[in-house]
C-alpha cells in the first residue's frame, strides 16, 4: 500500500519533537499516519524496537492490519501473527500490544511507543510502563486519539501546547482531511447534537463530554395544557427494578403528562395505559417491543389501540437519543418541570467505546426510563409527523 500523506499528516511527520500528540476528528487519518510513523521509525534505525499500543485487542488489530498494508514485503523478515510481532530485515521489530492490562507493557527498552486512542488508555500504562521503557534509548512517543473529556490525553495535549522543548501537539479536524466530502461534514453538523459534533468532528475537548442533554432546565416550562390537536404516547415498560413510564406529547412538542410507576403486574400496567389513552385519545402510541413488550403490544393491538412497537437495538437507541438531544438544543420540545425527569435527562451520559461506537445510558445505579419514554414519544412525533406510511416504512418498528 502506497501512503501519500495529506498536508496535515505531513505536518505531523515533519515535526522533530520527541513526544507528539494528535487530537483528531473522526476519519482524519490519524491511525494511518501513526502506523506510517511506526514503519518509518523501524525502517530507519537497524535493531529498533517499536510498540503500537491500543486500548483493546480489537483496536490493536486495526493497527496490525494497517501495518501489514504499509510494510513492503522485501523489508519483512518474519511475521508472527500469534505474537503480533513483525521483524524487519534490518533487525528492527514492530510489536502490536493491548493496554487493557498495563502491567503487561513492562519489558524491554523502546525506541518508539505509539499509543492509539490514547483517551481510552489508562494513564498508568504510560506513566508506569511505557515512559520508563523509553528512558534508556531516549525513545520517542506518539499519542493519537479523538478527545474524550479532559483526561490524561487532554493533559498530554496541553503539554504539547506549552512551548515545551520535547512536546508538541495538534488539533486536527475531520475537515482537515481533503478526502472527506464537505457535504458529509455539513450533514453531520446538521444531524448530530452540537456537543457530539464538536468532539467527534472538530476534535474539541468538551469539559462535560459525558452529558447528552443540554438546555433541559430551559425546556421545563410545559404546564400540561394542550396546544396541538393530536397527541402521541411513548411507553417504556418496566424491567426488573425499573419503572414503567408513559409520556404524553402533543404534536407541537409540548409534554402534557408523565406517568411513572413500578407495579410489575402486566395487567396493572395495561390498565394504567388504557386510562391515559382514554383521557388523551392519542393518534399514536409508541411502545418498546423488546422482551416483555411484545405480548403487551399484541394485546393492545388486538384491542384496537393505535399502537406500534419500537425494536430497541444499539443503532435504534442512538437514533432516538440523538434526535431528542437535537430537539432540546433547538428548542423544539418543552417538558413538565418534573424533578425525576429532569434529573434523569441531566444525568444521562454518553461514552465512546474503544471501538469508536457511542453508548448512551444512565450512570450506574440510576434509571433512564423517563428518558427513553420521552425519546419514544418524540420519535413517534417526528417519524413523518404521524404519517402512517412513514411509520410503516421505519425499519425500527
Amino acid at each position: 500500500m502506497a501512503y501519500h500523506p495529506h498536508p496535515k499528516q505531513r505536518e505531523f511527520h515533519d515535526d522533530p519533537h520527541r513526544f507528539r500528540v494528535m487530537a483528531c476528528g473522526r476519519r482524519f487519518g490519524k491511525t494511518l499516519a501513526a502506523c506510517a510513523e511506526a514503519v518509518r521509525a523501524a525502517s530507519r534505525k537497524p535493531g529498533a524496537v517499536v510498540w503500537w499500543v491500543a486500548p483493546t485487542f480489537s483496536l490493536a488489530m486495526i493497527g496490525w492490519r494497517k501495518l501489514e498494508e504499509l510494510l513492503p514485503l522485501p523489508v519483512v523478515a518474519q511475521k508472527l501473527v500469534g505474537e503480533r510481532r513483525i521483524a524487519l530485515v534490518n533487525g528492527s521489530t514492530i510489536w502490536v500490544k493491548s493496554a487493557d492490562n498495563p502491567d503487561s507493557l513492562r519489558g524491554e527498552g523502546l525506541d518508539m511507543a505509539l499509543v492509539d486512542e490514547a483517551a481510552f488508555v489508562k494513564e498508568e500504562a504510560w506513566t508506569a510502563a511505557l515512559r520508563p521503557a523509553l528512558a534508556d534509548k531516549q525513545g520517542k512517543g506518539v499519542f493519537i486519539s479523538t478527545p474524550l473529556g479532559r483526561n490524561f490525553f487532554y493533559r498530554a495535549y496541553l503539554q504539547g501546547q506549552d512551548n515545551d522543548a520535547e512536546w508538541k501537539s495538534w488539533r486536527f479536524r475531520t475537515a482537515d482531511n481533503p478526502v472527506i466530502v464537505p457535504s458529509e461534514i455539513a450533514a453531520a453538523k446538521r444531524d448530530m447534537p452540537e456537543r457530539i459534533y464538536q468532539q467527534e468532528f472538530e476534535a474539541e475537548f468538551i469539559e462535560d463530554a459525558g452529558a447528552v442533554y443540554r438546555k433541559v432546565a430551559e425546556a421545563a416550562t410545559a404546564t400540561g395544557a394542550q396546544a396541538g390537536q393530536d397527541t402521541i404516547l411513548g411507553v417504556d415498560w418496566a424491567k426488573h427494578s425499573d419503572f414503567t413510564v408513559i409520556t404524553v406529547l402533543d404534536n407541537q412538542g409540548q409534554m402534557l403528562a408523565l406517568d411513572r410507576f413500578n407495579e410489575i403486574d402486566y395487567q396493572f400496567q395495561l390498565g394504567r395505559l388504557r386510562a391515559i389513552v382514554d383521557k388523551y385519545k392519542p393518534q399514536l402510541v409508541v411502545c418498546e417491543r423488546n422482551a416483555m413488550g411484545e405480548p403487551l403490544l399484541e394485546q393492545l393491538q388486538r384491542e384496537g389501540l393505535p399502537v406500534v412497537g419500537f425494536q430497541t437495538t444499539h443503532a435504534s437507541k442512538v437514533q432516538i437519543v440523538e434526535s431528542l438531544a437535537l430537539a432540546f438544543e433547538r428548542g423544539e420540545i418543552t417538558i413538565l418541570p418534573d424533578r425525576t425527569l429532569i434529573n434523569e435527562l441531566q444525568a444521562f451520559e454518553m461514552t465512546r467505546l474503544p471501538s469508536g461506537a457511542l453508548r448512551y445510558s444512565a450512570p450506574s445505579s440510576l434509571h433512564d426510563d423517563c428518558v427513553i419514554s420521552l425519546a419514544l414519544a418524540w420519535h413517534g412525533l417526528t417519524s413523518g409527523r404521524l404519517s402512517p406510511a412513514a411509520i410503516a416504512e421505519n425499519p425500527f418498528y
